[in-house]
């Protein structure tokens, strides 16, 4: 996979797979919204392209990101979950809410901000575990519910 990397900085070779325009949204989108099929994403506010969308989970998973799994009744729908590597980004995802809420709000006057913000940024990784925790309830609720269909 050394092809895929630009350089040996570690900030470089991060961004050479979480930089573009939509790969954190998904992850988000995942994360905080309990997206996981393709029907999911392509409905959501932030109207990613079908086809962006489509070599993104691809990539997502091929760095292990994200799992696919199939629905043993519909062949055709696939449900797409965090692995802990992309679970792992839940920091990251905070610290840019955080960030956009003290940088950016000034600029983007109807910013969507959690009401909980506040108390993630007073005990962040209470709030890291929770989120993590919440997710992986919903997942393996999910994972459950579509095997057992």
């Amino acid at each position: 996979m050394e092809d895929h990397f630009r350089c040996k900085c570690p900030i470089t070779s991060a961004l050479d797979i979480v930089g573009d325009k939509w790969t954190l949204v998904i992850i988000k989108q995942m994360l905080f919204e309990n997206k996981s099929t393709f029907k999911d994403f392509t409905e959501s506010q932030e109207s990613i392209a079908t086809n962006i969308l489509s070599a993104r989970l691809k990539w997502l998973e091929k760095f292990r990101i994200i799992d696919k799994v199939k629905l043993p009744d519909n062949k055709k729908t696939n449900i797409y979950t965090l692995t802990e590597k992309g679970l792992s980004f839940t920091p990251v995802l905070i610290e840019l809410m955080l960030w956009s809420k003290e940088n950016i709000q000034e600029f983007h006057q109807s910013l969507n901000l959690n009401s909980e913000l506040e108390s993630v940024k007073n005990d962040k990784e209470k709030s890291y575990e929770h989120i993590i925790k919440t997710y992986n309830n919903y997942k393996q609720s999910i994972l459950k519910i579509n095997s057992n269909e």
